[in-house]
């Protein structure tokens, strides 16, 4: 038996629904909207301005089910649509401002990235979607921190303090039902290891 290798192009969960553009178009709608509504589910962090929502786990979970172009264009309508005014950003709130304005940046290219990699088998194995929604995670932090040292004057420990590692505990329990569900739903549909 072979190991499939990881830089081969497989599909993805969304490739399974025959479609045409109007499927992608209605794909993209759709986790923009999931992670709109995930970001409802909002929890107040004491001593951080960035407060525990499930964007994160939505839009890395809509990365690898659409794939890197539907999955990354998901997250840039989410981010152009709430900087518009929709109030769907945390706690129904909307605009690009803020100290947790950049995470929601860093999701376009995690959600891309994320959808790359379950390209290549990333979300197939319980293990590897592990790793795969890890690395999605450490770029929304690439994208947030930054943003947050500038729009609350911190300097890097400090941000890691109130950005980071408060999430820390929430980003393993997300990360680990995304290495369950993933694999699963590639289960049920019988095509899990190709």
């Amino acid at each position: 038996m072979s190991v499939p290798s990881l830089a081969a192009r497989r599909p993805v969960l969304a490739d399974l629904v025959p479609g045409t553009l109007a499927r992608d178009i209605t794909l993209v709608a759709a986790g923009a909207g999931l992670t709109g509504l995930a970001a409802q589910v909002v929890l107040p962090v004491p001593g951080t301005p960035v407060p525990i929502t499930g964007q994160t786990f939505a839009a890395l979970l809509v990365g690898a089910t659409l794939g890197w172009r539907r999955g990354g264009a998901a997250m840039l309508l989410y981010l152009l649509v709430g900087a518009m005014g929709v109030p769907w950003f945390n706690g129904a709130t909307s605009g690009l401002t803020g100290a947790s304005a950049g995470y929601i940046v860093g999701f376009v290219f995690a959600g891309a990235l994320v959808g790359a990699l379950a390209s290549r088998g990333g979300d197939r194995t319980p293990l590897r979607a592990a790793g795969t929604m890890a690395v999605g995670n450490l770029v929304v932090y690439a994208v947030g921190v930054p943003w947050l040292m500038a729009a609350a004057s911190m300097d890097l420990g400090t941000a890691l303090g109130a950005g980071v590692a408060p999430f820390l505990i929430g980003d393993v329990v997300k990360i680990a039902l995304a290495a369950g569900l993933l694999p699963a739903a590639w289960a049920l549909t019988g095509r899990g290891r190709d």
